[in-house]
């Protein structure tokens, strides 16, 4: 703003006068000049006591300010014409006011934008910017120092849903008494891996009804979104669950979050290992199952009670041998390193269908304490990339599981169908009129290798692919440092049906075993008292192998219908010695190596409480199954022959003609 330059006596006027007339008289008088750099020191004002007086500068200043606050208000209310004298009448004013004080007339809004960048508005601005940065800078500074002395004394832990630490944690904390007198909380019957007790609310293992046991067990969680504050091992903790939304698809995400008041990490580790040894200890007779979803990521899907070793009935020496191995493998980590040798290692399991193969790799993993990952290679989306990237992520030590190697790189329900159409035995190339069915896999077999031993290949797991077609396989992929060990399975024997028969019907529990064994010591004895009694052996067998009186039968109208035998009687009360001599029998009907040994569970299963009909119907069905067998084998080799003939073109008009 521009400064009066001379030197003016003092303006005296009289109390009731208006301002707006001293503010006109003021601008209108000559004698008064805006400009130049006079200072304020330079006026001077005379005290009056009967009259009120007026610094000129003050009235110069107070003028310009409110014809600014007014044309501003013109300019944006788009009323400014140009002719700006009515407007300073009716205030007071008149346009030589703002030509005296410099401004110039205010009509449009790059006018208004001048005036607001003029000199002494930007020192006025910055001095403002100047200011307020300072003032939020030493905010800032303060908020800052403010958190990082209280975060000081708390120690944070984060924990993602997919990582096996989160199910740690949040079954260490349904198990916490604190829940218990929480005012919000979540229920859940989710089991984290676990189908123990592990989690389980108060009072539920009293309850005796059956449905209650058999359901899922009830837990108390912390509430997404909210914070709860306990006490552990005389430490103030604070426990959140945040869920979010992330991804493209809008996924929710879980992650838990632990803040401890405590300096030192002694504290965070032994809540870490508290949590993970009562996970493990809940978790001792079950083995996790884990399968990736279409993100990558190895996601628990369930936990599957560990299979003892003896109830897979295989060839003599075939347990041994593979269990042995493996547990050897585990163990000779320093030897591979030492040698330069990647420390993996790989089995192929190949042989007719139903022998066994997977329930032996599951068996496998329970005895090694092992979890099971299952690689599907015909997964929706999967590719030598993100094949890659799954076998990487593996754990050091597991059991990696690839079912049906061979049909990786198909999308056909019959292996076989596939094989007939694209080329025959001999190599020859489909017929013209058969095309093979597309393939939507997106799997290479060099992605697969690659991912079997390449750079980025996990080490310390143990690989287990199966096949039912071993002649099928790339010679490639089946060798040494890929797939090291191969074990055939084949059909059952008579040695594998008489140990299967044997185990089906042996009484389970330990008191009828232990009745067992006081029955065989007093066997001689009773046999002496029989022989005189007139009953034999075979007697006793038929009273005691005989079921339960079944129940009153409804007329044949109300009979349901249904295939398959009903399990309704109770089975009948065998002895060990009457089990093995039925095993025998029923070994002498099954051929050696015809039928897998799941068609021997299932016929089996089919008798669950009748093991002596089991035995007398044993060869009629083995000749019911060989008939279906053959029947199969004639209907693809039709199909074959069908497929592989050649079709005659049809008759054209011309060739009929001329005949």
């Amino acid at each position: 703003m521009g400064q009066i330059l001379a030197r003016h006596g003092p303006l005296r006027l009289s109390a009731p006068t208006p301002l707006t007339e001293v503010t006109t008289a003021l601008v209108a008088d000559s004698s008064y000049e805006i400009g130049g750099s006079v200072t304020l020191d330079s006026f001077c004002c005379i005290p009056s006591p009967p009259s009120l007086q007026l610094n000129p500068f003050v009235v110069a200043k107070l003028a310009t300010y409110i014809n600014l606050a007014q044309q501003v208000l013109s300019t944006l209310s788009g009323h400014v014409a140009g002719n700006l004298s009515n407007n300073a009448t009716d205030a007071g004013f008149n346009n030589s006011t703002v030509s005296a004080t410099g401004f110039g007339s205010v009509t449009d809004f790059s006018s208004l934008v001048a005036l607001l960048f003029s000199l002494g508005a930007l020192r006025d601005w910055l001095k403002l910017i100047v200011f307020g940065g300072v003032l939020e800078t030493l905010r800032r500074l303060a908020f800052s120092l403010y958190y990082k002395a209280i975060n000081s004394f708390w120690i944070t832990a984060h924990f993602d849903e997919n990582d096996s630490s989160y199910d740690w944690m949040m079954v260490w904390l349904s198990k916490q008494p604190a829940w218990t007198q929480a005012r919000e909380v979540q229920i859940s019957t989710r089991s984290f891996g676990l189908n123990t007790s592990a989690i389980m609310v108060a009072g539920e293992e009293d309850d005796n009804n059956l449905s209650m046991l058999s359901s899922r067990k009830l837990a108390y969680l912390p509430s997404a979104s909210l914070t709860y504050s306990m006490w552990y091992h005389h430490r103030y903790m604070l426990i959140t669950r945040v869920q979010a939304q992330t991804g493209y698809y809008g996924q929710k995400e879980e992650t838990l979050q632990i803040s401890i008041l405590t300096r030192s990490h002694r504290v965070l580790n032994e809540l870490l290992l508290e949590a993970k040894k009562d996970y493990m200890a809940a978790e001792e007779s079950s083995i996790s199952i884990y399968v990736s979803d279409i993100n990558n990521n190895w996601r628990h899907v369930a936990s599957r009670p560990k299979r003892n070793i003896n109830s897979i009935i295989l060839d003599p020496g075939i347990s041994e041998l593979l269990v042995d191995d493996a547990r050897d493998f585990l163990e000779s980590k320093t030897w591979y390193a030492a040698r330069g040798i990647p420390f993996r290692r790989g089995y192929l399991l190949y042989g007719a269908p139903g022998s066994g193969k997977t329930s032996i790799i599951s068996s496998i993993a329970g005895e090694l304490g092992l979890d099971v990952y299952i690689i599907s290679l015909s997964r929706a989306g999967l590719d030598d990339s993100s094949l890659s990237e799954l076998i990487s992520n593996l754990p050091e030590k597991c059991v990696a599981l690839m079912e049906d190697i061979d049909a990786a790189f198909t999308q056909s329900l019959n292996r076989d169908a596939v094989q007939s159409t694209v080329a025959d035995d001999d190599g020859k190339p489909p017929p013209p009129g058969v095309t093979p069915p597309p393939s939507t896999s997106r799997l290479s077999l060099s992605g697969l290798l690659n991912a079997l031993d390449g750079v980025g290949a996990q080490e310390g797991r143990i690989l287990y692919a199966t096949t039912n077609k071993y002649s099928a396989l790339d010679e490639a992929l089946i060798r040494p440092g890929r797939l090291d060990l191969h074990i055939e399975f084949k059909l059952a024997s008579r040695y594998q049906a008489r140990k299967l028969f044997y185990s089906f019907y042996l009484p389970s529990d330990e008191t009828s075993a232990k009745k067992d064994e006081e029955g065989e010591k007093n066997e001689k004895d009773e046999k002496d008292k029989d022989s005189d009694s007139g009953y034999n052996s075979n007697a006793d067998d038929d009273a005691d192998s005989t079921p339960s009186e079944p129940e009153p039968v409804a007329p044949a109208a109300d009979k349901p219908v249904f295939f398959g035998t009903s399990h309704r009687q109770q089975a009948p009360k065998l002895r060990r010695k009457q089990v093995a001599k039925l095993a025998e029998r029923f070994a002498e009907a099954i051929p050696e190596r015809e039928l897998s040994m799941a068609a021997l569970q299932g016929y089996l299963m089919t008798h669950k409480i009748r093991p002596h009909h089991a035995v007398t119907e044993a060869k009629a069905w083995v000749e019911t199954e060989r008939a279906a067998r053959l029947r199969k084998q004639q209907q693809a080799q039709q199909q074959a022959a069908a497929s592989s003939a050649p079709t005659d073109p049809p008759a054209t008009a011309n060739s009929d003609s001329d005949s």
